[in-house]
């Protein structure tokens, strides 16, 4: 978690320097077709030796899966399409979409004070909705303190509506406002704003705005102390397993469970407009250059990528929880998206601004129609 903040924080300086220019238009005409593109991200990460599962799919519905290695190596469990996997921070991006239904709703005002809809919250009442959406709340941060133990708690107090009268009303680490920091608690507090705003807990919010509407299998909340979360995979470092711990800690910021091919089908309604007004959509993909491309729950930038004629906007959110990594990548002019999940927690995926790597290489293969010399670094 804290490799994780530390690498967004470079992500975000350096993609400030590397892209704050205006990007030329996106690269005309449509994606390169599904089936041939899809081979090809999918050869990337059989290259990589990366297990996991892999959808590339199309804002009309088509979609292509593939699944790699294995999910528990004592047992020998290969990884299977359609298992469920710890979504990690794409949870954050779910909490800011039900978000912005409220702001579409007229329920939530995002330059609001967290005061308004949490009178009773123990922190800095004064703290926006859009600051929390931003990571720019100056709240405590669970995850710089790796011996509090957060993340192995279990009770009522690990809830979104706990956290808000526990660690996370704690005293600020800064004023609120300010700098870009990565933080857990931000989207924690929203989780508890959602539920005071709508009536409805968590779980139940995600099936009555997503699950049902969009005929999805049920992404959920883990349950609390269940066994990495319910997932189906067991997350491997360097040195083999790694340390497991309560998924359900998360809360409205990384606990969310699912099937890859459920978040794929969130990526075509997210990119078909169907779970927001076009305008609400258009505040949460809007990235700030100022904040390293950080829009609402999402980054929002252009990038170039190998064999695409024209830098490509991507909208981005990756999660790194309970020994799961996750990209969900979605290029909203080429009505295309790619979801990814690893079970291997010490995967390099590098970054798209370094014109190389491994994510730059993914999305190259999915995007572009002419790629070339893929996985040479």
């Amino acid at each position: 978690m804290q490799r994780n903040k530390l690498c967004l924080n470079a992500v975000a300086a350096a993609m400030l320097a590397a892209l704050a220019a205006p990007a030329a238009a996106d690269p005309g005409g449509a994606a390169p077709p599904l089936e041939d593109a899809s081979a090809r991200t999918a050869e990337v990460m059989r290259a990589a030796g990366l297990p996991g599962e892999l959808v590339v799919t199309d804002v009309a519905g088509a979609e292509r899966s593939f699944a790699f290695g294995l999910a528990d190596r004592e047992a020998g469990t290969p990884n299977r399409i359609g298992q469920p996997w710890i979504w990690a921070s794409v949870t954050k991006q779910v909490t800011a979409t039900l978000v912005m239904q409220e702001v579409d709703r007229g329920r939530i005002s995002l330059d609001a004070p967290v005061g308004k809809y949490l009178p009773a919250f123990g922190g800095n009442r004064e703290i926006t909705i859009r600051e929390l959406l931003q990571h720019r709340s100056g709240l405590p941060n669970p995850s710089a303190d790796a011996a509090s133990g957060f993340y192995t708690q279990s009770g009522e107090h690990i809830t979104d509506r706990g956290r808000t009268a526990g660690f996370c009303a704690g005293p600020t680490a800064k004023a609120n406002g300010g700098d870009w920091e990565y933080n857990n608690c931000d989207y924690m507090v929203l989780g508890a704003v959602l539920e005071a705003v709508t009536g409805l807990g968590y779980d139940a919010l995600v099936e009555e705005r997503l699950v049902r509407p969009l005929g999805l299998d049920g992404p959920h909340l883990a349950v609390d102390g269940a066994a990495w979360g319910g997932a189906a995979a067991r997350g491997y470092g360097a040195s083999g397993r790694v340390a497991e711990i309560n998924v359900a800690t998360g809360g409205a910021a990384a606990a969310l469970l699912g099937t890859a091919r459920d978040l794929a089908r969130l990526d075509r309604a997210w990119m078909g407009g169907g779970l927001l007004s076009a305008e609400a959509r258009d505040m949460a993909w809007k990235g700030d250059p100022a904040l390293g491309f950080m829009a609402l729950g999402v980054w929002s930038y252009p990038a170039g990528l190998n064999g695409c004629a024209a830098p490509v906007h991507l909208v981005e959110r990756r999660g790194d929880f309970g020994g799961t990594q996750v990209r969900n990548v979605i290029a909203p002019s080429l009505g295309r998206a790619v979801v990814l999940f690893t079970n291997d927690a010490s995967a390099e995926f590098g970054e798209v601004w370094q014109a190389k790597g491994l994510t730059y290489d993914l999305l190259s293969a999915a995007f572009c129609p002419d790629p070339a010399n893929l996985r040479e670094d």
